[in-house]
């Protein structure tokens, strides 16, 4: 994208492999296992982006850093 078209809101497996850093076999596995969501339409399959930013959402790590608590919390 070019920065001046709108985000599409489904993707498809080789945009939503791009996005997470991953290759598109782990994606499709993830489709797969149900672990991603998907829209099918016929044999064309999407992942809303939404879904795939829950997903990143769900796994990302809420544990404070042991450096971090090395320094003072700032109010």
């Amino acid at each position: 994208m070019d920065g001046n078209e709108p985000e599409s809101l489904l993707l498809t497996i080789p945009e939503a492999a791009e996005a997470l850093r991953l290759g598109t076999s782990s994606v499709k596995q993830m489709v797969r296992s149900g672990e991603l969501p998907v829209v099918r339409y016929g044999r064309a399959v999407r992942i809303p982006r939404t879904g795939l930013e829950q997903w990143v959402a769900s796994r990302t790590e809420r544990e404070e850093s042991p450096l971090l608590s090395w320094f003072p919390r700032v109010a």
